[in-house]
C-alpha cells in the first residue's frame, strides 16, 4: 500500500473544515459557553442563565442583581482569565445583564 504524499493530521483536517465552511464563529460561541463554565465555580454558574457572544462583546445573563454587581468590578480580570483559557483574544467587552 502506498502512503498518499498529502497526508494530515486529524485536528489539521478539522481546522481546514472549519476554515473552508465558515464555521470559526459558531465554534468561538461554544467555546466561550465551555470557558465561562469552566472558570466560574459552580455558585456563579448556577446563577447564569445565558452565556452569548456577539462580535467581540460577551453577554452574560445572571438570575442574581447581587452576583452580577460583584461581578461587575472584575470584568477586566474576567475578560483576561477567559482569553487566557480559549488561547485567543476573543473578548474585549462584557455585559452583564
Amino acid at each position: 500500500m502506498a502512503k498518499e504524499k498529502n497526508q494530515h493530521s486529524l485536528g489539521e483536517a478539522l481546522n481546514k473544515f472549519i476554515r473552508e465552511n465558515k464555521l470559526q464563529k459558531g465554534m468561538d460561541k461554544v467555546m466561550v459557553r465551555k470557558a465561562w463554565e469552566k472558570i466560574m465555580d459552580n455558585g456563579v454558574n448556577n446563577y447564569t442563565t445565558a452565556v452569548e457572544l456577539r462580535n467581540d462583546t460577551l453577554y452574560v445573563s445572571l438570575s442574581s442583581s447581587v452576583l452580577r454587581e460583584e461581578l461587575s468590578h472584575g470584568k477586566t480580570k474576567i475578560i483576561e482569565m477567559l482569553n487566557e483559557e480559549m488561547k485567543k483574544d476573543l473578548i474585549k467587552n462584557i455585559v452583564l445583564r
